[in-house]
């Protein structure tokens, strides 16, 4: 056919007579010569009539004149923010810090809720190093299950399994973490993942479809490994928690404990019968 168009099969044949470059004749009109040269380099002769059709669709679209390709592969998708509004709602939260804060400004955050056979934990700390949380009998350290979150020395968020030997932290190679994500930004640790409810056969991982108390937990990492916590009595559950019923719990750290509680109000009741007792 004239105008050097044709068939796609009259493409083929005339683009096997064309020195093996492999591209039509607009192509070579358009300049571009070094895109031939590099796919000729790079993938084979194709001698079906779709297969030259798709390699010069590749040449004219793909390729600029230098053989660059483009467009580039989309960024990877930032870490989704955690969703305090849902707190109660369709997950359960425990906040340990100032009152009224968030995922962002607590001392410590921790979410959960089921999805399928799974349970989505979200959790997040002030901290450089590593935040976990720990499934318990008895509210000690000792015997627990522990999943942490750890950020190493290459800025990378990890998701780790330890079994608790005593006061000991033990890593244990089964992982029954998946879907992972972490990141570090704004001086804080805060990763999601998914584990399944239960794993049969391993003593190391408890079946969450019991109800445990959760030992909450952060401090620092060195060299990706994780350290002794922040604070000395890290904090836990009052009760045991169940995976199937969602509240909103915070829990006041020290610096914002009130007189309300029950230890602060035993102590003004003593003092003040022990003015009173004095006062001639």
């Amino acid at each position: 056919m004239p105008g050097g168009r044709g068939t796609l099969r009259n493409r083929s044949e005339d683009a096997r007579t064309k020195g093996g470059c492999g591209c039509s004749a607009a192509a070579q009109a358009a300049g571009l010569a070094g895109a031939c040269w590099l796919r000729q380099q790079r993938t084979p002769r194709h001698d079906s009539s779709y297969g030259t059709f798709a390699g010069e669709f590749y040449d004219l679209r793909y390729l600029s004149e230098e053989g660059y390709p483009f467009p580039t592969a989309p960024p990877v998708d930032p870490f989704a923010k955690i969703k305090v509004e849902d707190c109660g709602k369709t997950k359960g939260c425990f906040r340990y810090g100032k009152p009224g804060c968030n995922a962002e400004t607590c001392d410590y955050f921790l979410s959960y809720r089921m999805i399928g056979a799974d349970v989505e934990f979200e959790l997040s700390a002030d901290t450089d190093g590593w935040v976990a949380v720990g499934f318990s009998s008895d509210k000690k350290m000792g015997g627990d299950d522990v999943m942490a979150c750890v950020h190493d020395d290459n800025g990378r968020v990890r998701i780790q399994h330890f079994y608790n030997v005593g006061q000991w932290a033990k890593e244990i190679q089964r992982n029954p973490a998946r879907d992972e994500e972490g990141v570090f930004e704004n001086s804080r640790v805060t990763c999601r993942f998914k584990r399944p409810v239960n794993v049969p056969r391993d003593e190391t991982i408890v079946d969450l479809h019991l109800s445990w108390y959760y030992l909450f937990a952060w401090g620092p990492a060195i060299q990706g490994s994780i350290t002794r916590h922040d604070i000395d009595s890290p904090p836990a559950s009052e009760q045991v928690v169940s995976i199937y019923k969602y509240e909103d719990i915070f829990m006041p750290s020290a610096a914002y404990q009130t007189f309300s509680s029950p230890f602060c109000l035993l102590l003004i009741v003593a003092l003040t019968f022990y003015l009173l007792m004095g006062t001639p």
